[in-house]
């Protein structure tokens, strides 16, 4: 339950003036709630504001700043209205000066009836702030954020905090309900240390709140303030302490040590055509040491595209099953899954272990087959999606649980997990995204980490290229030459069919353009076709039927087609740094070398020229994991869509990697000490834990 003291803070934000429906339904989106679910006050006060509207400082009108889009506040009389003619879509202008002698126009689009006059009075004095605009040379603000009395300005704020807004909700809107949830803020018990407190100058959490959102500079907003560094570390300790009782739950709950001589996996060995690298075989050493332990494990192998994670995963169940139990590998789409069985049933079957595929397409007597073959033992490794932890899904001897794509599940994902996997399954999860240090602690706090970080021996680096869009069709001329000579390309473009609102060529446009060039030679595969479709053409691909497969990111992870040499990512500058090297390590594979071509469309922003810079001058997936992290910031590298993950709302750990390190370090400490914090600190903690929603895990204090 809920301490009672916070239910305040979780009340719908329609309790506060001036949040009706329309306000209610714009915050909830602004701030990612689950679907019919409303914002609450703890979103709002958790929203920090990004800059601030400095009212103290107002320039003469001969004085203003000469660069545009800068918030200004200026003392003028109103000089004369200019309305425009009936039914015209000219807007309605007004001329505003001051003593110096100079003027600005305040422009206003489709104003109405008598409401401007009365806003603003000819030969009345206005105090008037909004962003400043040079046209033709001369300055303007176009529809002003405040139009004030003398009276109303002197009750305003010198210093109003910008907020990041959306449709239907202005930054001045969120300040003025934040005000008013800041006054039903209730007093919270301290939960973080004293000592670290005061040696580092940190407020209470309340008066950090105030701070930040009432702030007396610019300063007050800054990641290094210790506001903010105060809020920083409240998260990032909830997000920490929820991942240590995780790991506490799981290391503490009965496990059993599996035993094996590896003589199954020397088989697999035997019928790989390459050597593992070092990286490889340090990782399986730490994963079959773990399992060889009576401790659950609980363990995360992190390696890049194409380094050879599939294979570590087969060598540990193969220990599994020489020690007489049974795996599971999940993956979370069909066609991931159906890949993995294709690459590990005629590796496992050299060993003389059977292998079976369950997702949502296996029905009937197929997958009662399989079931049946699952509950009586007869099956030594099971390949699929969340359909293997079905309720009607049953294991003979479940001992070892392999997640790929890790990052799609979070905590909860975890634990239900690993409810299902038995109480002694070790558990084994892969991330096919090279995360940097700092967000695989955020992420994995709970977990060991493995790490691959060599490339397969005959891996080809993949020569990349950056090209304006312009030059596309000489592109497509380049292609159908090396189509001519046998090659096969994917050809990505980040939206499936025309819009009006982006400026970019569609998946089906570019499809056409192809195929006129290539006629027969081309197929297309989105996100929007049903599986079996798209699960063909990209058969087709694979077998060499079709040379080039126009594709949007749905080839972004797992797709392997070895003899694929080329990709070419249309308007790369729409996507992420990791987005685009998984898309890259799509080629390559096949020990030809590859060639990535990255179109991009003009103008290019500073961010995105980085970007793509980035990508020309490496090809290690851990160094541009943290040039996109220095890039973007966490909360774009987490993704808001993907579901699972935390999102840090006052943390920044691009900036905060310091902090996490001291929470982590923290939360152990807690754990170590108060493990099922029943102490003072870990009562209060509790309230921490669900001021952040990070709640999933209490209930593993009573579960033992």
């Amino acid at each position: 339950m809920r301490p009672e003291l916070l239910n305040p803070l979780f009340a719908p934000i329609t309790v506060l003036d001036g949040a009706g429906p329309k306000i209610a339904a714009a915050a909830a989106r602004l701030f990612n709630r689950p679907e019919k679910q409303p914002a609450r006050l703890i979103d709002l006060l958790l929203h920090l504001p990004h800059d601030v509207i400095d009212r103290r400082h107002q320039p003469p009108l001969d004085a203003l700043p000469r660069e545009g889009g800068a918030i200004i506040t200026i003392r003028a009389r109103v000089l004369r209205h200019r309305s425009p003619p009936p039914h015209s879509p000219a807007p309605w202008r007004v001329e505003v000066g001051d003593d110096t002698g100079n003027t600005l126009t305040l422009v206003y689009f489709r104003a109405r009836g008598d409401w401007l006059p009365r806003l603003l009075p000819e030969g009345e004095e206005r105090y008037i702030s909004g962003r400043l605009e040079w046209y033709g040379g001369r300055p303007q603000m176009v529809h002003p954020d405040h139009v004030l009395t003398p009276e109303e300005f002197a009750r305003l704020p010198a210093l109003e905090p910008v907020y990041p807004a959306a449709a239907g909700i202005t930054s001045r809107t969120i300040g003025k309900l934040v005000r008013q949830a800041l006054e039903r803020l209730p007093e919270l018990p301290e939960w973080l240390d004293s000592a670290l407190m005061k040696s580092r100058g940190w407020p209470a959490f309340g008066e950090a709140l105030r701070q930040v959102h009432m702030p007396e500079s610019l300063q007050d907003l800054q990641p290094d303030s210790p506001a903010r560094q105060r809020l920083a570390v409240d998260e990032l300790l909830a997000s920490q302490l929820a991942l240590a009782l995780v790991r506490h739950h799981v290391k503490t709950r009965h496990g059993r040590a599996l035993s094996f001589t590896g003589a199954l996996q020397q088989r697999i060995l035997a019928a790989l055509p390459y050597d593992l690298t070092g990286a490889q075989r340090r990782s399986v050493a730490e994963i079959t040491t773990d399992m060889a332990r009576p401790e659950r494990m609980l363990r995360l192998l992190q390696g890049d595209v194409g380094s050879g994670k599939t294979v570590v995963a087969l060598l540990a169940m193969a220990a599994a099953a020489e020690a007489g139990a049974q795996s599971v590998l999940m993956a979370p789409s069909d066609l991931l899954a159906r890949q993995h069985f294709t690459t590990i049933a005629p590796l496992a079957e050299q060993a003389g272990l059977k292998t079976v595929l369950l997702t949502a397409r296996e029905k009937g007597a197929k997958r009662r087959d399989i079931l049946r073959q699952l509950q009586e033992g007869e099956v030594h490794i099971a390949i699929g999606t969340h359909a293997l932890f079905q309720a009607d899904v049953r294991y003979a001897d479940l001992g070892l649980v392999v997640v790929d794509e890790q990052h799609r599940f979070g905590v909860h994902q975890r634990l239900a997990l690993q409810e299902k996997a038995q109480t002694a399954a070790d558990v084994l999860v892969m991330s096919a995204t090279p995360i940097p240090r700092t967000l695989a602690l955020a992420l994995y706090g709970d977990m060991d980490i493995s790490r691959l970080d060599e490339k397969p021996p005959g891996r080809q680096p993949v020569k990349t290229a950056v090209i304006p869009v312009s030059r596309a069709t000489e592109v497509m001329q380049r292609l159908q030459q090396a189509v001519a000579r046998g090659e096969r390309a994917y050809w990505v473009c980040p939206v499936v069919e025309e819009s009006d609102n982006l400026p970019v060529i569609s998946a089906e446009e570019r499809f056409a353009a192809l195929q006129q060039l290539l006629p027969g030679k081309v197929g297309l595969a989105h996100g929007r076709m049903k599986g079996a479709a798209r699960d063909a053409v990209m058969e087709d691909f694979r077998q060499g039927r079709i040379s080039v497969l126009v594709a949007t990111t749905v080839v972004e992870v797992g797709v392997d087609v070895p003899e694929a040499t080329i990709i070419i990512i249309e308007n790369a500058e729409r996507f992420g740094l990791a987005q685009l090297h998984q898309l890259r390590g799509r080629v390559g594979r096949g020990g030809r070398a590859g060639h990535c071509v990255l179109l991009y469309g003009e103008p290019l922003s500073a961010t995105a020229a980085k970007r793509l810079a980035v990508m020309r001058e490496t090809d290690d997936g851990f160094v541009i994991a943290e040039a996109d992290l220095k890039l973007r910031g966490a909360g774009d590298l987490l993704g808001a869509k993907q579901s699972g993950l935390p999102q840090f709302h006052t943390a920044d750990l691009a900036v905060h990697a310091e902090l996490l390190a001291l929470a982590r370090d923290d939360a152990r400490l807690v754990i170590n000490r108060d493990p099922a914090l029943q102490g003072k600190r870990g009562q209060a903690l509790r309230h921490l834990l669900y001021l952040h929603e990070r709640d999933a895990a209490l209930p593993l204090l009573s579960a033992g």
